[in-house]
């Protein structure tokens, strides 16, 4: 059977898409309420637009903008991707926002329109992609997703990163890394039945 680099067969992907465009359109049905609520609240606290939107690295390395509730306000003077928990930027009604991944529920926009999945690699900000060498590379075979095996693993990734006296040195040298070797994993040994276990998981911690 053809597949997609290696990675998935063109018959997962193609129930991969109807489940993603299903799951979607009823997820932003269902949690519509929620996510304006959390839209009000994080324009009040920010005082600026509820949404945050940025530039992130899709499916075959195609820019795209990934729309979440925004958690942080500006700072002069501090302006990294790296979030720790202890970040200065953070709001108090982003702190549990993201403590609970609600910022995270706007990007069902981005599944419904076909620039993500609801499971699979996160999006990189620009840069890191240019990193991947060989069979990483495989990991830009498919959408990327609003959860996954990765994004599971380091679901403390902040408290970890809060304790590193260099943060961005330890994301880059060593969470990055061990990132892209589960993501890879999870491409070249691609089950639905995965994806719905990951989707679970997200759910119930």
């Amino acid at each position: 059977m053809a597949t997609n680099s290696k990675g998935l067969t063109l018959r997962s992907l193609f129930f991969k898409k109807i489940f993603d465009l299903i799951v979607s359109l009823l997820g932003l049905l269902i949690l519509f309420p929620i996510i304006t609520i959390a839209w009000i609240v994080s324009a009040i606290d920010t005082k600026s637009n509820g949404f945050f939107t940025q530039n992130r690295i899709g499916k075959n390395g195609k820019i795209f903008r990934v729309i979440k509730i925004k958690t942080m306000k500006k700072i002069d003077g501090v302006n990294t991707n790296i979030t720790t928990s202890d970040d200065v930027r953070l709001t108090q009604s982003g702190i549990f926002i993201r403590k609970n991944k609600i910022d995270e529920l706007p990007q069902l926009l981005n599944v419904l329109i076909g620039q993500m999945s609801i499971v699979g690699p996160r999006p990189d900000v620009p840069g890191y992609a240019n990193q991947l060498k060989d069979n990483d590379r495989i990991i830009l075979t498919v959408r990327p997703g609003i959860t996954g095996p990765a994004q599971i693993a380091y679901r403390h990734e902040e408290d970890m990163l809060s304790s590193q006296t260099n943060p961005m040195e330890f994301n880059n040298q060593v969470i990055w890394p061990d990132k892209v070797r589960i993501n890879r994993e999870y491409v070249e040994n691609y089950s639905f039945l995965k994806d719905i276990f990951y989707i679970w998981a997200t759910i119930k911690r």
